[in-house]
């Protein structure tokens, strides 16, 4: 599949394949929070748009645009503007996106990166044909508190999902009782788990050399051996956006 992104000569930005790594991530005691491996996946899952520089905004809690100040770089431009109103920092993105038909482009904020003062708005874009740029927005959460973004610290999240994928799902809840085999599967597991919880309060115990379970990042059944996730990753590793003349 191809995902191309047509660049304008004003405003160039950098994009990369969303990284690992999570500063607050790695200030977890012992790096804990990367055992979480769907967390991990979900950081990697997609690209980022990247700050050109850095820069700082303040919102008095009004709803007209006069009511965001930019604290700017006295040598460049902000990268953002006050285009909405309503607390509402804009990020115009001079690219335009396209891909294969039937997919859309999904923008939103970083993946697992929090920011005070600020959170980003999600939106979902018809690439395959709109000729149309995007804007990626953020929106205050506390009036009067200057926030920053820095040069190279990334302000978008993009991937594609096919159109139809989501209206084609039929959603339903049935008792864990209807599927036996499953139910069994997961009181296995439950049982385990409660077990290696206690274990870990054990000097010299199992359970606390291996300080967590693996099952899930090792994509075996609760026995610990039969491996039925033939597609189990434990790592994205996303191809960068080429320069083609």
């Amino acid at each position: 599949m191809k995902l191309t992104a047509y660049t304008f000569e004003r405003q160039p930005f950098e994009i990369r394949p969303a990284p690992f790594e999570r500063a607050w991530m790695d200030a977890t005691h012992q790096r804990y929070a990367y055992r979480c491996l769907p967390l991990t996946i979900a950081n990697t899952h997609g690209w980022e748009i990247l700050s050109p520089t850095r820069f700082g905004a303040i919102w008095n809690g009004g709803n007209n645009m006069d009511c965001i100040k930019l604290i700017e770089d006295p040598v460049v431009k902000a990268a953002a503007v006050s285009h909405f109103g309503f607390g509402i920092l804009t990020f115009h993105i001079h690219a335009l996106f396209r891909t294969e038909p039937g997919f859309d482009l999904m923008v939103q904020g970083p993946v697992n990166q929090p920011k005070d003062g600020i959170a980003p708005l999600s939106g979902i874009v018809e690439t395959d044909w709109s000729p149309y740029t995007f804007t990626m927005n953020w929106k205050f959460t506390r009036k009067d508190v200057p926030i920053f973004f820095d040069k190279g610290e990334p302000i978008c999240h993009i991937f594609p999902v096919r159109r139809s994928d989501l209206e084609s799902v039929e959603p339903s809840m049935r008792p864990l009782a209807d599927n036996p085999e499953l139910k069994k599967e997961y009181d296995t597991w439950n049982a385990s788990r409660q077990n290696f919880i206690a274990e870990l309060f054990k000097e010299g115990s199992q359970a606390q050399n291996d300080k967590w379970q693996k099952l899930y990042q090792r994509g075996v059944m609760p026995d610990g051996e039969t491996q039925t996730a033939p597609e189990h990753r434990t790592r994205l590793r996303l191809k960068p956006f080429s320069k083609e003349e």
